[in-house]
């Protein structure tokens, strides 16, 4: 092809060369399907693009490659999902704003069991709306942070709030009376 003789080693395009690597049906450079593994320098690999003259391995001028990695070596922590005390503490107490959670939850399954069960609904929502406070206000809350603090507060609240709603609103003898609601009813039942 025209212009290989210039073309960087390794690399199958040079000045006007062609694209492809020669019997591998790969373009050139692409031996991997991702970006660059741990210890491989940022950027594009020879014979992505680059001109000949340019040595390989050199960050281009648009920056890093933006693929994610072939293998994924280690699953991020959350935001704010480190411990929620110091390492020496016994294991409870560096995640005792899960287990107040979980907790408080209990103890509303608990009175629900015995037959109390708007308060124990409003327990287990104002629960879950507690969590949502918990991680919006500490930096660490151990294992409570299961995804963005974004996605944990709009879940843990809107799940609490929709707990206590129901539970208010639960018949007979609703504690928490919506007109519009009334009707809705009456005219889907008719």
């Amino acid at each position: 092809m025209n212009g290989s003789a210039n073309a960087a080693p390794g690399s199958a395009n040079g000045a006007g060369g062609s694209a492809g690597s020669a019997g591998t049906g790969k373009a050139a450079g692409q031996g991997k399907p991702y970006g660059n593994s741990p210890g491989e320098p940022s950027g594009n690999s020879a014979g992505q693009g680059k001109p000949s003259g340019e040595p390989a391995g050199r960050a281009s001028a648009s920056g890093p490659s933006r693929r994610p990695p072939q293998v994924t070596r280690d699953t991020a922590r959350p935001e704010g999902g480190g411990r929620a005390a110091p390492g020496r503490a016994p294991a409870p107490a560096r995640q005792w704003p899960l287990l107040a959670v979980l907790g408080a939850t209990g103890l509303g399954l608990l009175i629900v069991a015995f037959d109390a069960f708007r308060i124990g609904a409003l327990i287990i929502g104002l629960a879950l709306i507690g969590g949502a406070v918990l991680r919006w206000t500490l930096p660490s809350v151990g294992m409570l942070a299961v995804r963005s603090r974004f996605t944990d507060l709009f879940l843990y609240g809107g799940l609490g709030l929709a707990i206590v709603l129901l539970a208010l609103m639960a018949q007979p003898h609703a504690w928490l009376k919506i007109p519009f609601l009334e009707d809705v009813l009456h005219f889907t039942v008719q």
